[in-house]
């Protein structure tokens, strides 16, 4: 009976995992609503626009509390570290409004980043308004865009999100020599791994 139920639990893990809402942003769309103002914890009011930077943006969503967020977070840290060295803007968004009051609340996401050491915008998505707009449907969850602004990557940081120790890819990463060099991104879209986000309701 104890192998039935953790069969199950394992399977319920899985798609639970794979779970997605709505269409997903298609490359070559533009930012969307790249003037919208978000909560970022500075204090500050940013936006999409306002985080780019001359060779384009990338946009994480992501958050405090899910367990593929923590074991990706070193990698996370490096990308975005990578970014900003390439030119590229960052912002991480947190849409888990679901758990706005508790894990995900505005102070939780201040300490969280302190302790990640963050040099990058990590801002609320209030009522998950970009997570629908992008269809976003995990944590964590990429999306990059160019020196125009044009959606050019989205998917998972790298091609085992699952173990570190055998990534043989690291697709954010290529994307973002790719971009920054001018050329065509080769691989344009891979399956990211994560906990649904938790939307309102």
């Amino acid at each position: 009976m104890k192998k039935i139920l953790f069969a199950f639990i394992a399977v319920a893990t899985l798609s639970f995992a794979f779970t997605t809402f709505g269409d997903v942003l298609p490359i070559g769309a533009s930012i969307p609503k790249a003037d919208l103002k978000l909560k970022d914890i500075s204090g500050k009011e940013v936006s999409l626009k306002d985080a780019k930077k001359k060779n384009g943006l990338l946009v994480m969503f992501s958050c405090n509390t899910c367990p593929w967020v923590i074991k990706n977070q070193s990698r996370t840290v490096e990308a975005a570290n990578y970014a900003l060295s390439k030119d590229i803007g960052v912002i991480l968004l947190n849409s888990n409004e679901g758990q706005r009051d508790d894990a995900d609340s505005y102070s939780e996401m201040k300490e969280y980043a302190t302790q990640q050491g963050y040099k990058w915008y990590y801002a609320v998505d209030a009522n998950n308004v970009l997570a629908d707009e992008f269809g976003a449907n995990r944590t964590p969850e990429c999306f990059l865009f160019n020196a125009d602004g044009k959606h050019v990557y989205h998917g998972a940081i790298d091609d085992n999100p699952g173990d570190a120790s055998s990534v043989n890819r690291k697709h954010l990463k290529e994307a973002m020599d790719e971009v920054t060099a001018g050329k065509d991104v080769s691989i344009k879209e891979s399956r990211s791994m994560g906990c649904q986000i938790k939307r309102k309701g």
